[in-house]
């Protein structure tokens, strides 16, 4: 049986691989899932604590951040200092690029970390004094192989009394027809149709072990969603795309705060 770190090792990888096709497909402005479900829902979950950080000042963490979205979103929507991290370096590189002069881009730093790394994690915690008032995860708790590095983070002085919100998404299978939930083992799939390396790997958890883990760290949630699309997002030419069903949610959304 493969264990955590190797089966993050192959994860980042195919990330590694995938980078660049990921970049151009999402956009740097984001695709439909982005403006859909997933920036309306940060709107509603973090809206009010980047507006108070217009005045006092919000400082966030943007964890698995990819090409820079969710970091851009949260340095021009009121946090006056943010911390853009990811285990690919290819995703990094990507994410400084669409950075722009000027703007409240600038309020962004950029770090490798590995959040299935204890020491990487540890580290985090130490360097940033005081922690963060947001601590985001955005459509990558389905990436990460064991997750009890950063609950432990986020219960050991990473998050500073503030939010952290987290969203995942789920697989459909064609037919509606869910065979397997409790336990299901990581498996291969993709992250968007055509990348060159289709050897994504996705750690599919229930519901109650996702949560157990950031439970056991003394943290609580108080704000969950369950997004879906509408018929007039509906992708004729991809039956089997989560668009296409609306009664099925494509994402699950919640924020943790500490008790």
């Amino acid at each position: 049986m493969s264990t955590a770190p190797s089966l993050s090792t192959r994860a980042v990888s195919s990330w590694e691989a995938n980078a660049s096709y990921w970049d151009a497909t999402i956009t740097r402005e984001g695709n439909k899932y982005w403006r859909r479900l997933q920036e309306p829902c940060l709107g509603r979950l973090l809206g009010s604590t980047l507006e108070n950080g217009l005045h006092g000042g919000c400082k966030a963490l943007d964890l698995a951040t990819g090409n820079g979205l969710c970091a851009r979103w949260l340095a021009r929507h009121g946090a006056r200092s943010v911390l853009a991290t990811d285990a690919s370096e290819n995703m990094l590189a990507l994410a400084k690029g669409h950075c722009e002069v000027g703007t409240p881009d600038e309020r962004i730093r950029f770090g490798r970390v590995d959040v299935t790394s204890g020491g990487d994690m540890r580290r985090l915690v130490e360097e940033e004094e005081g922690g963060f008032d947001v601590v985001l995860m955005n459509m990558a708790v389905m990436d990460v192989a064991d997750l009890e590095p950063l609950a432990k983070a986020l219960g050991g002085g990473l998050l500073a009394k503030g939010y952290n919100p987290t969203t995942g998404d789920e697989e459909i299978v064609r037919g509606k027809v869910i065979k397997e939930y409790m336990s299901v083992p990581p498996a291969m799939g993709i992250a968007v149709p055509g990348q060159p390396e289709k050897q994504q790997l996705y750690f599919h958890r229930p519901m109650h072990e996702l949560f157990a883990t950031f439970f056991k760290a003394g943290l609580v949630m108080d704000a969950m969603e369950e997004l879906a699309f509408t018929e007039e997002d509906a992708e004729e030419d991809r039956i089997e795309s989560t668009t296409n069903f609306p009664q099925l949610p494509a994402i699950l959304a919640f924020r943790m705060r500490l008790r």
